[in-house]
Parts: C-alpha cells; sequence; structure tokens
C-alpha cells in the first residue's frame, strides 16, 4: 500500500531538487533560447529518461562505489565543471547569428549521457535512494515507485526553464540585448561549474 505522505514527501523533493539551478537547467535554458521550446524536447526527454535509469542503478546498490571511491565524484565534478565551461564559451557569440551557427541542440542519447557526469543527478539518485527506499518491504515496487514520480516530476520541473529561454528568444530582437544574455548564460554556467567543484 502506498503511504500517501512519503509520496507527497516524494514529489515535494524532486520538484525542489530539479526546479533549483543546476547544470541540466543552466543547459535546458540555454537550448530554449537558442533553439526554442520544441528541438529542446529531446534534451529534456533524454535528462529525464537518464536520470530515472541512474535512479534505479543507485537503487539496486550502484550508489555505493561511490562510498568505497569517494575520489570518483570529484572526477564527476571536474568532468562536469568543465563541459559546462566550454558550453559557455559556445554560448557566447552564438544567439546573435543562430542562423549562420552549424550548432545543434543536445540530443536524446546526449542528455541522457551527460547525467553520468552531472554530480547533482547522482545527488538527488542518492539522497532518494536513501531517504525513500524502505529498510523492510517491497524494495521493487518502492524503485518502481520512486521512478514514476521522477519520470513524471522530472519533466515538469525543468521545462520552465527551457519555456522561459524560448520565451526569451522569440521575444528579443536587438542584438545588444542578445548579447547581454549571452554573457549572462555564460556566467552563468561558469558560477555553476564554481559551485560543482567546490560543493
Amino acid at each position: 500500500m502506498i503511504d500517501v505522505e512519503i509520496l507527497i514527501a516524494l514529489i515535494s523533493f524532486y520538484f525542489v531538487m530539479y526546479v533549483t539551478p543546476g547544470p541540466n537547467n543552466a543547459m535546458v535554458l540555454a537550448s530554449g533560447l537558442k533553439f526554442g521550446f520544441i528541438k529542446t524536447i529531446p534534451h529534456m526527454t533524454g535528462i529525464t529518461i537518464g536520470h530515472v535509469l541512474q535512479l534505479v542503478l543507485v537503487c539496486l546498490g550502484l550508489g555505493k562505489i561511490f562510498q568505497i571511491f569517494p575520489h570518483l565524484q570529484n572526477i564527476l565534478k571536474i568532468l562536469c565543471a568543465l563541459y559546462l565551461l566550454y558550453l559557455g564559451y559556445k554560448i557566447i557569440g552564438s544567439f546573435s547569428k543562430i542562423k549562420e551557427d552549424d550548432s545543434r541542440p543536445l540530443k536524446f542519447h546526449e542528455a541522457s549521457l551527460f547525467q553520468l557526469i552531472n554530480p547533482k543527478a547522482w545527488t538527488i539518485s542518492s539522497m532518494a535512494a536513501s531517504g525513500f527506499l524502505p529498510k523492510d518491504g517491497d524494495l521493487f515496487f518502492s524503485i518502481f515507485l520512486i521512478g514514476i514520480v521522477a519520470l513524471i516530476i522530472c519533466p515538469l520541473s525543468i521545462s520552465p526553464w527551457a519555456a522561459f529561454g524560448s520565451a526569451i528568444r522569440n521575444m528579443v530582437k536587438n542584438n545588444k540585448i542578445k548579447a547581454l544574455i549571452e554573457y549572462f548564460l555564460a556566467i552563468l554556467l561558469l558560477i555553476t561549474a564554481i559551485i560543482i567543484v567546490l560543493q
């Protein structure tokens, strides 16, 4: 039987963890701004499915690897930070030349694989496993329930970021304002990268 209080707590946990700023949201915002909401859907779907698979693996015991090899988390942080810095570099000058630029939105599998180096996603999975898996009871049903909640709440939490980026894209026609937005997003990615490394 599903405990309604635990279910509400799980939904709240996932909403708060995924709606707050992080690598995925910064990337989705940039993608929405550059390519529009519709073209960002595969990226958001990849994040969601990649995270659910990651969550299942952590719930089945993969998370213990981080306890045995704590330095692995630091390596992931550095890889994620480097990728965010690369994205920040690519953003500068890109919105004002969208038609000339040969770049494309992240594909489904690329966004899914990014979760492997996303320390926030690993933290969310580990917290969900440690906080919501019962000590006794049906393990597989609990994993299924947590996975379903993640599958529903994750896209609901990240899609406003893509929608916001897309709205700015449609409203802003002035190239100087676009340039300011480019630098703002690049700085946002830089700050995110620094926070990830320092945590």
